[in-house]
């Protein structure tokens, strides 16, 4: 099912669905955390780069492999 808006956008959404704010809690919270781990990927990319270019990394495959989640 679609509907048009007064300003012309498309909004499809299905006819039967349950989409409470309990439940755009949630998807707001797990967008949140989500943010919060990348926010921390990148914060760690950043410092191994940082390093990497003041040449403070000894042993570069094994600092690398403590990021690697295998």
């Amino acid at each position: 099912m679609s509907e048009t808006t007064a300003s012309g956008d498309v909004d499809v959404v299905e006819e039967e669905t349950h989409f409470t704010s309990a439940s755009a809690h949630v998807h707001i919270w797990e967008i949140m955390v989500y943010n919060r781990d990348l926010q921390k990927i990148k914060e760690d990319i950043s410092d191994v780069e940082k390093r990497l270019k003041n040449s403070r990394i000894e042993n570069i495959p094994t600092y690398i492999k403590s990021f690697i989640f295998f």
